[in-house]
C-alpha cells in the first residue's frame, strides 16, 4: 500500500502531463502558423474574438498548456498552485463544452488536440472531467511539506513557454508571395464555354461557331457581386466553379483531379478558378500536375482564407471547398470531407437541370 501511495501520485502527475504537453503540441501541428491561424477562425473567432485578440490568447493559451505540462513534474508549489491552476484550466475548458455541447451539439472537432487527434466535444469532455478527478486525487495524495517555495522557476517556465509559442508562430516567408495571382492561360474548352455562358443564339449562328457547341438558353438568375471580383474579375460573369483549396491537402487534390474529370466529360463545364490557402505554395506546381490540368488561381494568407470560405451557421467551412457561382449568385457551396463534400454525381444533376 506503501508502495501504491508513492508510485501513484507520479503516475498521475506524468499521465495529466503528458496530455497537456500533447495538447499543445497537437495545436500546432503540421505547422505553427497553419495551425494557430486555423485554430483562430475555426475556435476563437466563432466565440467572439476579435482577429487581432485570437491571435495574442491563442499562443497565450497554448503556452500556458506548455508551462502547466512541465510544471507538474517539478516540484515548485507543485500541491499550491500548479495543481489548482491545472484542474482550473480544466474546469473553464469543462464549462465551455458544455455550452458549445448545449448550443451547437456534438459535431465537428472541438480543437482540443488540433487536427492531429480529432475529438468531438462530448468527447473532450469525458476527457476533461476524467483528468479533473485524478488531480483532485493527486491534490489530496500530495504534502504541502515537499512542495519547493520559490515562485521564480515557475514564472520562468511560463514567459518561456509563452515566448516560445510565439516564435514559433511566427509567419514564415513562402517563395510564392501572399495574394499574388498565378493566372494560367485558357484552353480552348474554356473560351467555349465563355462564349456558350454570355452569348445569344443568334450571335453564336452569326460567328459559325461549331455545331458541336450546346448553347444554354437560360442565361441564369440576375448578376449580383459574390465578393470575389477582385480577385477574378470575370468570376460573376456566367456560371463559375470557385475552389478553396490547401496546396498539400490530399482531400483537395483528389476534388481538384474529380473536377478536372469532370470538365473533360460534361459539354459547357463552368470555368474552374482557385484560391489557395498560403500554406505550402511551392507545392501548388505538383498539385495541378496530380490534378491534370492548371486553372487560375490565386494564394490567400491563411487567415484571410478562412475568413474568405465563410461559415456554415457558426461553423468556419472546411477544404476543400467548391462554391458553384451563377452570374454572382451561389448555386451550391460543397466543403469539407463528411457530409458536406463534393459530390460529383450530385453536381452533375444541377448542371443538367439548368439545360
Amino acid at each position: 500500500m506503501k508502495n501504491v501511495k508513492q508510485f501513484l501520485p507520479w503516475a498521475i502527475r506524468i499521465g495529466v502531463s503528458i496530455l497537456f504537453l500533447l495538447s499543445a503540441v497537437a495545436k500546432l501541428y503540421p505547422k505553427p502558423y497553419f495551425a494557430l491561424s486555423t485554430f483562430e477562425a475555426q475556435q476563437l473567432i466563432p466565440m467572439g474574438f476579435s482577429e487581432n485578440l485570437a491571435a495574442y490568447f491563442s499562443r497565450i493559451l497554448i503556452g500556458i498548456e506548455f508551462s502547466l505540462g512541465i510544471l507538474l513534474l517539478l516540484p515548485f508549489f507543485l500541491k499550491r498552485v500548479v495543481v489548482p491552476a491545472t484542474g482550473l484550466m480544466l474546469l473553464v475548458f469543462i464549462v465551455h463544452l458544455s455550452i458549445e455541447l448545449s448550443t451547437t451539439g456534438n459535431g465537428g472537432n472541438c480543437g482540443c488536440f488540433g487536427s492531429l487527434l480529432p475529438m468531438t466535444p462530448l468527447q473532450a469532455l469525458i476527457k476533461n472531467v476524467i483528468s479533473v478527478a485524478f488531480l483532485g486525487l493527486l491534490f489530496k495524495l500530495l504534502k504541502s511539506d515537499d512542495d519547493k517555495r520559490q515562485f521564480l522557476p515557475i514564472v520562468n517556465v511560463i514567459l518561456a513557454s509563452i515566448l516560445l509559442v510565439f516564435m514559433f508562430g511566427m509567419k514564415r516567408s513562402n517563395s510564392i508571395s501572399n495574394g499574388k495571382a498565378v493566372i494560367i492561360e485558357a484552353k480552348k474548352d474554356s473560351i467555349n464555354v465563355e462564349l456558350v455562358d454570355n452569348v445569344s443564339v443568334d450571335t453564336l449562328t452569326k460567328r459559325k461557331v461549331q455545331d458541336s457547341i450546346k448553347v444554354v438558353k437560360s442565361q441564369g438568375p440576375k448578376k449580383i457581386k459574390s465578393g470575389y471580383a477582385s480577385i477574378f474579375p470575370n468570376i460573376d460573369e456566367g456560371r463559375k466553379i470557385l475552389c478553396f483549396f490547401a496546396p498539400d491537402c490530399d482531400h483537395c487534390r483528389a476534388t481538384s483531379k474529380l473536377l478536372t474529370s469532370l470538365k473533360k466529360t460534361v459539354k459547357n463545364f463552368p470555368e474552374i478558378q482557385i484560391i489557395f490557402m498560403d500554406e505550402a505554395p511551392e507545392t501548388i506546381p505538383d498539385f495541378f500536375l496530380f490534378s491534370g490540368s492548371e486553372y487560375s488561381n490565386y494564394v490567400m494568407d491563411i487567415r484571410e482564407f478562412w475568413k474568405s470560405i465563410g461559415k456554415d451557421g457558426e461553423l468556419i467551412r472546411d477544404v476543400p471547398g467548391v462554391l458553384y457561382l451563377w452570374n454572382g449568385n451561389i448555386q451550391k457551396f460543397y466543403y469539407g470531407t463528411e457530409d458536406k463534400q463534393f459530390d460529383a454525381n450530385g453536381f452533375k444533376k444541377i448542371l443538367a437541370k439548368e439545360k
